[in-house]
């Protein structure tokens, strides 16, 4: 830093013609500007300028600092005004990870409309069930579900979520449909075991009342579409995301169990690693998933009770 600010200095000197015209431009006395010429050129080694009372002439090896030092400048200047640029205009690598299911699902097909929006820019996608921590490669921005696990991180919801218990007609016919979450004790249930989640815990909420549950059965798995694929085929009742069980209601291949109670909430976030200066790719992003995802809501207000 005292190199680049040295440079600036002699480059401004040289062009200023003469110490008094330079401490004028600069807001210093001349004596201030002859002392930081002095230090300069006793850091150097050399010395850049011989003066007088009345003139001063570049010496060889300050003449070769200001052409040399001119270049650089304008190469630095270059260089700041490509990075502010970043802010204005959406360009350059965006590094994004997101959950496995939802990244799947959701994510990367509008990762694939954002790139055709945004042709200067070109984007990693990282599929990872693992929470983010702060010694893990850069991302611009994560997508994830849930609470986060690290207050250190800033946040934006992109989308609410909630989680509902489903089960297929199938088990239901089968097995029966509890009432209660006391009678989950008695089912087959399908446990999804991700991050660091109280292994087949399920906390139920209706009218200020809170039940826990610890379920059991059969199957349990860390990835979200294998336990679908699963409660398809009536292995049990699972609790999973409206985001994922929505259009199986709708379409008859899972129903509602307990559609009175509910529980913590599982919203969509867009986490990233500072709110100051956020780079235009990645605030265009984090835009697009909010303005994307509101409009690929499962349930809306009015279409509950549909599904």
């Amino acid at each position: 830093m005292d190199a680049v600010s040295d440079l600036g200095f002699f480059v401004l000197l040289a062009r200023s013609g003469s110490l008094a015209a330079c401490a004028q431009q600069l807001g210093v006395t001349p004596p201030t500007v002859s002392k930081r010429l002095a230090a300069l050129e006793r850091r150097l080694g050399v010395r850049l300028l011989n003066r007088s009372t009345r003139r001063m002439a570049l010496t060889p090896e300050g003449e070769a600092y200001v052409a040399d030092g001119t270049r650089l400048m304008e190469e630095l200047n270059a260089l700041e005004q490509r990075v502010a640029a970043a802010r204005a205009t959406p360009r350059g690598l965006l590094r994004v990870q997101a959950t496995l299911g939802l990244g799947r699902r959701y994510v990367a097909p509008l990762v694939s409309q954002f790139m055709q929006q945004q042709p200067d820019v070109d984007v990693l996608l990282q599929l990872s069930d693992k929470p983010p921590t702060r010694d893990q490669p850069h991302y611009d921005v994560m997508v994830r579900v849930g609470p986060l696990p690290d207050a250190r991180w800033n946040a934006r919801r992109l989308a609410p979520n909630r989680r509902v218990l489903v089960a297929s007609p199938l088990y239901l016919k089968q097995f029966g449909e509890p009432r209660t979450p006391a009678e989950l004790h008695q089912h087959r249930c399908i446990v999804i075991r991700q991050d660091d989640d109280t292994f087949g815990t399920w906390h139920l909420r209706q009218a200020g009342r809170t039940e826990t549950v610890k379920v059991r059965g059969r199957c349990s798995t860390n990835d979200g579409e294998t336990a679908m694929a699963w409660a398809l085929d009536g292995h049990g009742i699972l609790l999973r995301s409206e985001w994922d069980a929505a259009a199986y209601v709708r379409s008859g291949r899972l129903q509602r169990v307990l559609p009175g109670w509910s529980f913590p909430a599982a919203d969509i976030v867009a986490v990233y690693p500072t709110q100051q200066n956020l780079a235009a790719k990645t605030r265009a992003f984090i835009d697009f998933l909010a303005e994307s995802l509101a409009d690929k809501r499962p349930a809306r207000r009015g279409e509950e009770s549909s599904w």
